[in-house]
C-alpha cells in the first residue's frame, strides 16, 4: 500500500477499529453490522475493500465527485446575468422567487446564494452575538390584537417623496391587514387608516402601538389644546375610548416584534416591488397596497389557533364622522367669540343670547381641517373673527417632511459677479 495522507469523515475513521476486528475474527459479521448499523451485505463488501486496500477502501467512492444532480453551469450563469441586470440588490431568497415567478429557473436558493456569494454580488451576513428574548404567544382570534406602527422611509427610493407607511398586522396570523402611504405620521393620518380598517373588518378588540405622541400623552403637564380632557387622552385615544378599543403600549421595539420584522420586510419587498412596476408617488403606491398585501399574506400568514373572529360591529351610536376627529372644548367670551387652531371665531345668532356668554362648547376638526361647534348638542353657525399668525410645531416624525420642504437650491453668482473678477 503507498503511504500518503487520507481525507476521510468521522464516520469512516469509527469504521477502522471494527473492520481490523472483523478481519482478524475478534467479532463475527452479525456484530459489525449491528455496530455499523449496516446490512451484513454491505459489512462483507467493506471487509473485502478493506483487506484489498486498506483503509482507503472504506472512503465513499463518490467523494470529490459532481453530484449527477448538480446545476448546469450555464443555467446557474444565466440566473447570475438576470440577477444582475433586473435585480442586483435582491437578496437570494427574495431573487429566486423573482427567476422562478418571471423566468422559468427553479434550482434552490443555496444554490443560488452560493454563487452570488462567489461573484460577489451577496455579501453573507455576519454572524451576531444572540439576544434571547421571550417569545410571546400570539393571540388566538383573528382581530383581537392589532399592532400599529408608522414606518418612515424611502419607499419610493429617489423617485418620489421621502413618505411614511402606516402599518396595522393582526397578531394572532400575521396577516397585514391595511397599509397606508401619507406624508407623516399625524393624528388625521391614523383617524383616515384606522376608518379604513374598521368599515372593512369592524372594531377590533385592542391596537398595539409605540409611544408615539399621537397615542399616549408624555409629558406631566396637561394642555387643553392638544388632549381632550383632565385625563390626559391623546385625540387619538379619546376617539379609541369612545369606540371601546383597548390601547396598549410597548415598552420597547422588542415588544412589538412582529410589526417590526414586518417593516423590514416591507423595506425590502415593498420597495423592490414598487420599482419594478415603476410605481413613484404616494397615491399609485395605494393604489397598489392591495395587491401587494394580498401576495404578502399568502406568503407568510399563518392560520389562528381559533376560527372565532374577535372583529365587532359599529353600534347605531356609534358614527366615526364624529368620533374620528379632533374634539376640543372652548369657552365663549361675552362676545360670543373662542379660539381655535390660530384663529378667532364668532358664533351668529339672530338675537342676543346672554346665556351662552361664557358657555361652554365643544369644537370639532375633520380630517380636511373644517371645524363644527356645537352647544349642548346643537349645531351652531359662526364666522372668521381674526386670524392670528399660524405656528406650528413639528413632532419628530414630521420633521423629515418639513426639512424637505425648507430645503432650497444652492445659490451660485453669476458670471459677472464682482466675485467672479479677482486678480491673484
Amino acid at each position: 500500500m503507498e503511504k500518503g495522507n487520507l481525507t476521510m469523515s468521522v464516520k469512516e475513521i469509527n469504521r477502522i477499529a471494527i473492520m481490523e476486528k472483523l478481519v482478524s475474527g475478534e467479532i463475527r459479521v452479525r456484530q459489525a453490522a449491528s455496530s455499523l448499523q449496516l446490512s451484513t451485505r454491505q459489512v462483507k463488501r467493506l471487509k473485502r475493500r478493506f483487506v484489498l486496500l486498506g483503509a482507503m477502501g472504506l472512503i465513499h467512492k463518490s467523494r470529490g465527485k459532481a453530484s449527477s444532480r448538480k446545476v448546469p453551469g450555464k443555467e446557474v450563469a444565466r440566473a447570475l446575468r438576470i440577477v444582475g441586470k433586473k435585480y442586483p440588490d435582491f437578496g437570494p431568497t427574495f431573487a429566486l422567487e423573482k427567476l422562478k415567478e418571471l423566468h422559468g429557473i427553479t434550482f434552490s436558493r443555496e444554490t443560488l446564494r452560493l454563487a452570488m456569494i462567489t461573484k460577489g454580488m451577496w455579501k453573507p451576513k455576519k454572524q451576531r452575538c444572540v439576544v434571547v428574548h421571550q417569545r410571546r404567544k400570539r393571540r388566538e382570534r383573528e382581530g383581537e390584537l392589532i399592532q400599529v406602527d408608522g414606518s418612515p422611509h424611502l419607499w419610493f427610493e429617489k423617485r418620489g417623496p421621502y413618505c411614511t407607511l402606516l402599518v396595522f398586522i393582526d397578531d394572532a396570523t400575521g396577516k397585514l391587514k391595511h397599509l397606508q402611504f401619507v406624508r407623516a405620521e399625524t393624528t388625521n393620518d391614523y383617524f383616515r387608516a384606522t376608518a379604513a380598517y374598521i368599515r372593512q373588518f369592524g372594531k377590533p378588540v385592542a391596537l398595539y402601538s409605540d409611544k408615539h405622541g399621537v397615542f399616549r400623552v408624555n409629558t406631566k403637564r396637561n394642555n387643553m389644546a392638544s388632549v381632550d380632557d383632565a385625563n390626559g387622552l391623546t385625540q387619538f385615544g379619546r376617539a379609541m375610548q369612545e369606540l371601546v378599543i383597548t390601547l396598549i403600549f410597548a415598552n420597547s421595539p422588542e415588544a412589538k416584534g412582529r410589526v417590526e420584522k414586518a417593516n423590514g420586510t416591507l423595506q425590502d419587498r415593498l420597495v423592490k416591488e414598487m420599482r419594478l412596476k415603476g410605481i413613484s408617488n404616494i397615491e399609485d403606491g395605494n393604489l397598489y397596497l392591495p395587491e401587494f398585501m394580498d401576495m404578502y399574506n399568502r406568503k407568510f400568514a399563518v392560520p389562528a389557533a381559533s376560527q372565532e373572529d374577535a372583529h365587532r360591529g359599529l353600534l347605531a351610536s356609534e358614527n366615526l364622522r364624529d368620533i374620528l376627529v379632533k374634539k376640543g372644548k372652548r369657552i365663549l367670551s361675552k362676545n360670543l367669540e373662542f379660539s381655535y387652531a390660530n384663529q378667532v371665531y364668532q358664533v351668529k345668532v339672530d338675537r342676543p343670547l346672554y346665556s351662552m356668554r361664557h358657555a361652554q362648547v365643544v369644537v370639532l376638526e375633520d380630517w380636511n381641517e373644517n371645524i363644527r361647534v356645537y352647544y349642548k348638542g346643537n349645531k351652531l353657525e359662526f364666522t372668521v373673527a381674526q386670524k392670528l399668525p399660524n405656528l406650528k410645531i413639528a413632532d419628530t416624525k414630521e420633521i423629515y417632511q418639513e426639512v424637505e420642504k425648507a430645503v432650497r437650491t444652492p445659490w451660485k453668482p453669476a458670471n459677472n459677479h464682482p466675485w467672479r473678477n479677482y486678480s491673484i
